[in-house]
């Protein structure tokens, strides 16, 4: 008999407890072979192909595309050892073979994020190759009381069954006790799912009339219907984030207007001579990091538990990115590092990535540092919100052609306007004026900077 293996949704790491399934890799019946990609699926941060630690063939998945799961909801059970299957080609292998049905799991981390903790080993029973379904199988081990209908809710004492903290937030912004609904994930989870039915529920139902009454008048009254967008994803990760922005941290914005002629000229010199070609934003980047290592301050993060500022040695600079699946931050390290050409490779890569929903949650997180280039969407001026938990943005508008009185007389010089957005518990105004005009002289007399360290 083959021993059929279940692969749960690993941890993905960088705080994240779900992931959306976007496309399955394998159907039923197929051979995989040890880290073989089974499935595609998004995250707050970015779209992931999770490989499968097992060789063998697909007995069973769980979730359709589209299905929201938490971390360690079963994905797909693989029989090791079983007879040959068809793969997903349509030919014929033995899932016993070296490549594609060892017994042994390969153990395996994935960059930025980890297969062994969360993937675990067991003997299961074999099921028929059956149609996906719509939500994650009860944990056969799982006790009667946490997978049948009649099942009563939650003991009043002990652990919630709850993982991720949004179910949590979400429970507790309409008044929900968790300690009262029960779980349809695996071993009795909640999932937000739970939560959401929970607050729609009609009065007639068994939940308890008090919590009908604590839902949202738009979901009870009546109100007007319209479209309802979910914020989930990348979206949710962003509202999410720009919210607890807004509420932790007491932000100023402070702007000036500069003349980028001679950037401009600059940039046009260096990509004349050959080689690969230097972006404005390259240059832009390089002129935050020379101006962040004079005014470190603006380089920091805020303990609040510890009430302490806390600067930070290395640059690793933000920038922000507008995609087709929303706006990402990819981050570039050790930007203090990096001269002209190697902030614009990095930033090309990077860019690319995000276009193509490849970035990993590693290349989106532990930015000190965010540069905003709205210019690019014929804006002049914008006011930041800080992406927390930096502690300053600094904006840049588009580059046009404006009087400006140079040398003494009014002439059209290219023009850029410039915001940086700070929190103020790190720094003064002084201290984000003094950043901003180091920042403005040096996209006024760029020469000093160019292809430097």
């Amino acid at each position: 008999m083959p021993e059929v293996l279940e692969f749960k949704l690993p941890d993905l790491g960088e705080g994240l407890t779900e992931a959306e399934i976007v496309r399955w890799l394998v159907a039923v019946g197929d051979v995989v072979a040890v880290d073989q990609p089974v499935v595609e699926v998004e995250t707050a941060k970015a779209m992931v192909e999770v490989p499968c630690p097992y060789g063998g063939v697909v007995t069973a998945r769980f979730g359709e595309e589209g299905t929201e799961l938490p971390v360690g909801s079963p994905l797909l059970t693989v029989a090791v050892g079983a007879p040959p299957e068809r793969n997903s080609a349509g030919t014929s292998e033995g899932a016993g073979s070296p490549d594609a049905g060892s017994s042994e799991h390969s153990g395996n981390v994935l960059v930025g994020y980890g297969t062994g903790t969360a993937t675990t080993r067991r003997r299961a029973r074999v099921r028929p190759a059956a149609p996906v379904s719509a939500a994650p199988a009860p944990d056969p081990a799982a006790p009667a009381a946490a997978v049948t209908e009649d099942a009563a809710p939650a003991a009043a004492t002990g652990p919630v069954p709850v993982i991720s903290p949004l179910v949590r937030r979400l429970a507790r912004e309409h008044g929900l006790d968790l300690r009262e609904l029960r779980g349809t994930g695996p071993e009795g989870l909640i999932l937000r799912v739970d939560v959401e039915s929970a607050v729609r529920a009609p009065a007639e139902t068994p939940a308890p009339a008090a919590r009908v009454a604590q839902a949202p008048a738009a979901r009870t009254t009546g109100a007007p219907a319209g479209e309802r967008i979910a914020l989930k994803g990348i979206r949710g990760a962003v509202a999410d984030k720009l919210s607890r922005s807004r509420t932790e941290i007491p932000d100023a914005t402070c702007w000036v207007d500069a003349d980028a002629t001679e950037l401009m000229a600059a940039h046009a010199a260096m990509n004349a001579v050959g080689g690969p070609k230097v972006s404005v934003l390259a240059l832009l980047a390089r002129i935050c990091a020379a101006a962040l290592a004079r005014f470190p301050e603006l380089n920091a993060t805020v303990d609040l538990a510890a009430r302490e500022i806390v600067r930070l040695p290395e640059v690793h600079l933000g920038f922000a990115a507008q995609t087709e699946r929303g706006l990402v931050v990819p981050v570039v390290r050790d930007a203090h590092r990096r001269n002209v050409d190697s902030l614009g490779a990095e930033l090309a890569r990077l860019t690319e990535a995000a276009r193509t929903g490849t970035l990993t949650p590693a290349e989106l997180t532990g930015g000190t540092f965010t540069l905003n280039n709205y210019g690019v969407f014929g804006v002049d001026g914008s006011t930041p919100i800080i992406n927390h938990p930096e502690a300053a943005m600094l904006g840049v508008g588009r580059i046009i052609p404006k009087p400006w009185v140079h040398e003494g007389e009014l002439a059209v010089r290219q023009v850029v306007q410039l915001s940086l957005t700070f929190d103020h518990r790190v720094c003064d105004g002084g201290t984000a004026g003094g950043f901003l005009r180091h920042v403005a002289d040096c996209v006024e007399h760029p020469a000093v900077l160019l292809r430097t360290l």
